[in-house]
């Protein structure tokens, strides 16, 4: 499976209904992980967020 963005990509995280909605917003693609099940995943990072996420590409689009 191909992942869809690339690093250093700018995308827009959309979280789901777990996550805190105020996580939804831009990101930076920092790095490609390996694909969970059918999904491909990314880790993002937030430039006003200490810290990064890991996110699906279903919860991803180009910003």
């Amino acid at each position: 499976m191909k992942h869809k963005f690339t690093v250093g990509e700018t995308v827009y995280f959309t979280a789901s209904n777990v996550a805190r909605p105020a996580a939804s917003g831009t990101y930076e693609v920092i790095r490609l992980l390996p694909t969970d099940g059918d999904d491909c995943q990314y880790r993002i990072k937030n430039s006003t967020e200490a810290f990064e996420r890991v996110a699906k590409e279903s919860q991803l689009d180009l910003s």
